[in-house]
């Protein structure tokens, strides 16, 4: 059993949507799944290099969404990226980080899909419960 999860931050690193996706797929697939809904205030999306490929960037661009995502290595042409944006990451990174603080989350203890997200989400929520009251 292997699993990606992907995930939709604001601008302080903070998960608006999550989704889990099969560890073989694409990260297009995932991408489809969460770029399909983003709020409409969305002004630019920072993604890693598992996230370029030409169909994402148009219809980022489509929606006017500023799409900051580092090319492939394997790209022909090097699409430019603002690299000072790009170091914005770290939150998501951080976010993912607090996630495998649960050693349950980061075991991928739970062989359900569905199992494995309540984990998720509860240790989401205890941690903005824990945030407020500080």
């Amino acid at each position: 059993m292997n699993s990606k999860l992907h995930a939709v931050c604001d601008g302080l690193g903070r998960p608006v949507r999550l989704h889990l996706t099969a560890g073989q797929v694409s990260d297009f697939r995932g991408a489809d799944v969460l770029l399909a809904d983003l709020p409409d205030e969305t002004e630019e999306v920072i993604g890693d290099r598992g996230y370029d490929s030409n169909r994402i960037r148009l219809s980022l661009a489509e929606r006017n969404i500023t799409a900051c995502i580092p090319p492939k290595k394997n790209r022909e042409s090097k699409l430019p990226y603002d690299w000072h944006l790009y170091k914005k990451r770290h939150l998501i990174e951080n976010m993912f980080a607090k996630l495998k603080d649960w050693r349950r989350v980061a075991t991928r203890y739970d062989r359900c899909a569905h199992i494995f997200m309540s984990a998720i989400h509860s240790q989401q929520a205890s941690s903005s419960i824990l945030k407020n009251e500080s």
